[in-house]
């Protein structure tokens, strides 16, 4: 056996299960971070090319290209802000209103049992775009933190981004 043989992963079995997902490289690197600001772009784009569940006058609810669960939403002001105080009362008012209607859609949907809301300021509160204010929507269900997240840090999402933007959005229209 080379010495390369002997590496933990490297093709010898060694009583571990791997999943490998190498499109989240990109995220690691931050690609595509230097391409503006991807939260002031997806509104020019189709909501199929951006993931856009619905859009309204002030703000607009977009899947999370990186979800937590399935259906974990993020609703985002068009404007770009990076601070909850720096919003004007009808953003305010219509992103309390869509991370409602979110919540509604995701249990009608998907039958979301529990809901992880939030939104993190500043990257030292761990946003991963710190310049424009977002808020999550993460569904939860019993039992959805197994051994995957917990020991293996991966999760495994049951449907395709696009399938699940599909479902969000027809869901919306009869909210």
């Amino acid at each position: 056996m080379t010495e390369f043989e002997h590496q933990p992963g490297a093709g010898v079995p060694d009583g571990w299960q791997r999943i490998w997902m190498p499109e989240r490289m990109a995220y690691i690197k931050g690609e595509g971070k230097d391409d503006g600001c991807p939260f002031c772009n997806i509104p020019a784009m189709s909501d199929e090319d951006g993931l856009v569940v619905t859009r309204g006058e002030h703000v607009y609810v977009v899947l999370n290209l990186y979800p937590y669960n399935s259906g974990h939403v993020m609703v985002v002001p068009y404007r770009h802000v990076s601070d909850y105080t720096e919003l004007t009362d009808d953003e305010t008012d219509e992103l309390a209103a869509y991370t409602k209607t979110s919540m509604q859609v995701l249990r009608d949907a998907s039958s979301a049992q529990g809901f992880n809301i939030g939104m993190n300021q500043g990257s030292v509160a761990g946003a991963g775009i710190a310049q424009h204010l977002h808020q999550h929507v993460v569904p939860r269900w019993g039992g959805d933190t197994n051994f995957m997240p917990v020991v293996g840090r991966t999760k495994v999402l049951p449907q395709l981004l696009r399938d699940t933007r599909s479902l969000l959005a027809g869901a919306w229209k009869r909210a």
